[in-house]
């Protein structure tokens, strides 16, 4: 299901990209892994919408980082740290440990996009094991 980023060739420097502009990148890497996993599935619009939506909110995303903590490597865990660490406001309904990790793993994702698709597409398979 990874066709799509497994031929991408690293791009630009994300060192020079603030985590939180690469968590913005990777929430949205991550809501398009979402949408083409969903769009086989013979639903409507609204069903589909609705799926994605699940798995893109900030607890789905909490839970897929824990599932590939195991596999980071400290580079990985240093960035997950640093997204966290800057993120001082939380949306009311949501619960700031959760908020933060999830913000963690985007910015992991965003990082990944951008300097090592096929390590994404690693990581997204795992996840994809995961899910099913």
């Amino acid at each position: 299901m990874n066709y799509w980023i497994q031929n991408l060739i690293p791009y630009g420097s994300p060192e020079d990209i603030g985590v939180i502009q690469l968590a913005w990148l990777g929430d949205s890497v991550w809501e398009l892994h979402q949408r083409l996993r969903h769009v086989h599935f013979p639903l409507k619009s609204k069903d589909l919408h609705l799926s994605v939506v699940n798995e893109v909110k900030a607890k789905s995303q909490s839970k897929s980082l824990s599932q590939i903590e195991h596999l980071l490597n400290t580079n990985e865990i240093d960035l997950i740290r640093r997204a966290r660490n800057k993120i001082k406001r939380y949306p009311k309904s949501s619960d700031p440990t959760i908020y933060s990790r999830a913000t963690g793993f985007e910015t992991l994702i965003g990082w990944l996009f951008l300097k090592d698709p096929q390590r994404l597409s690693t990581i997204f398979e795992y996840l994809e094991l995961k899910m099913n």
